[in-house]
């Protein structure tokens, strides 16, 4: 390796076991596995909406965190975070047990006001994550960083989803999922001694005061490159705020299939997101993050396409074809996630830097909050809705993935409009795929003439 060519800092690799089994353990309690307890409490869309809009919603308090980061530290402001958090999942684990003595709407109502107190020491916390690892990472390997932590992360939600689905089966009891959401917070402990050894780098000094004058928030969101971002990633989250959760809701309740087999079709989603890898490798440095979001954005419209078909009944949903949709989910989700972390920090300047990231995370998240509760209660009030036209059946969910495929478009309209000047075209990136990617190798051994 050459002296000046960049190169990830030691210890490093402890983020990527950080994201392992952080994954295992967060993705239980506030992925499928937490959805499917609260549908077994009697919860509603709406309910299982705010649920799922929980976390991002609380990212707010990143703003009032921000102007602290850099006093207290990166690593001591996520670790406090952090280490909060898992205490609340041990919580989360009992109130099952009190399924004899408590009734299912009292359990949904502690299991609420436990999410929450976890979910606001998540979104304090943070605050520091992104500037913490913006800092530690070299511009140049920022790409090939995201596409590793990415990996990682992917492979212990796989992990966390696929044991989920062999441990609950058909009909889990109540201990059950109190076990697994012991074993989430068992996991939650493993990842901050990983979180502990992650290095964190020296503070410019200016940096590290906590300044009196009051944030420009003002300028900082009408910073052209940066506002463009926000715009697109504002129609993002709306499409793609509720279509995890009401995909676990569709599968169990209209296509009726077990908890066990729900949670292995969407832990097929987190196989798609490590074969983005192959797709990106070093390709995310190399093309930019405008090309990659566009095809991707192109690829959510068919999906969600897909979906609306499943939903009016045109097609059967087999088993397959559920796990199918939700690789690809995964696929292009990664690779929107990706590029536009990426995005985000090229186009952040240093100064100001904690403030960005924070104001970035703040107005996606919130939308990505609001959005669950909206299209919950559009599910709900749409319930009694059933008409059949040529084979088409227009309910609550067909409409509801249809709204989904519309936004993916305005989302599409909008990240056009994204500044990133060194990005190569939609039709280069088409061409690299071609030429560069797995398939074509596959493609010498198809049979000719």
């Amino acid at each position: 390796m050459a002296a000046d060519e960049p190169r990830f800092p030691a210890g490093l690799p402890n983020v990527f076991a950080f994201a392992i089994f952080n994954a295992l353990s967060f993705q239980i309690v506030l992925g499928g596995p937490m959805v499917l307890y609260a549908k077994s409490l009697g919860a509603s869309a709406t309910v299982l909406g705010i649920i799922t809009g929980m976390m991002p919603l609380l990212v707010i308090f990143q703003i009032p965190a921000a102007k602290h980061v850099s006093r207290v530290g990166y690593k001591r402001f996520v670790f406090a975070g952090w280490g909060t958090r898992v205490a609340f999942i041990f919580a989360i684990a009992l109130i099952p047990l009190a399924s004899g003595f408590l009734d299912g709407t009292t359990r949904l109502v502690l299991v609420m006001a436990v999410l929450f107190a976890f979910n606001l020491s998540r979104g304090i916390s943070s605050a520091a994550w992104l500037p913490w690892i913006t800092t530690l990472v070299p511009e140049a390997l920022r790409g090939r960083y995201l596409t590793r932590e990415a990996g990682f992360g992917n492979l212990g939600s796989f992990a966390s989803f696929l044991l989920a689905a062999l441990y609950l089966g058909n009909e889990p009891h109540a201990w059950q999922f109190a076990a697994l959401f012991g074993f989430s917070g068992v996991m939650g402990v493993a990842s901050l001694y990983f979180l502990k050894r992650i290095p964190e780098p020296e503070m410019p000094e200016q940096q590290g005061q906590t300044s009196t004058e009051p944030v420009p928030w003002r300028a900082i969101g009408g910073y052209p490159p940066f506002r463009k971002l926000l715009r697109m990633n504002v129609a993002w989250s709306v499409a793609n705020g509720g279509l995890g959760t009401f995909v676990v809701v569709f599968l169990k309740s209209v296509a009726g299939m077990s908890e066990g087999r729900v949670l292995l079709a969407i832990s097929a989603s987190f196989l798609g997101g490590l074969a983005s890898l192959a797709l990106l490798g070093t390709r995310l440095d190399r093309v930019g993050s405008k090309p990659i979001i566009t095809a991707s954005l192109l690829a959510w419209f068919g999906i969600a396409v897909g979906w609306v078909l499943l939903a009016a009944h045109v097609w059967p949903t087999p088993f397959w074809l559920a796990c199918a949709l939700q690789f690809l989910m995964g696929l292009v989700g990664s690779m929107v996630g990706l590029a536009n972390t990426r995005l985000a920090m090229a186009i952040v300047p240093p100064m100001g830097r904690n403030h960005f990231f924070a104001l970035f995370s703040v107005v996606g998240s919130l939308t990505l909050g609001v959005s669950p509760i909206v299209w919950g209660l559009l599910i709900d009030a749409l319930a009694a809705v059933h008409h059949v036209r040529h084979g088409f059946e227009v309910n609550a969910y067909s409409l509801f993935f249809a709204g989904v495929a519309v936004t993916f478009l305005v989302t599409l309209w909008y990240c056009r409009r994204l500044d990133e000047p060194q990005a190569a075209s939609l039709d280069e990136l088409l061409r690299d795929l071609l030429q560069q990617s797995p398939l074509r190798e596959l493609m010498r051994f198809w049979p000719r003439g």
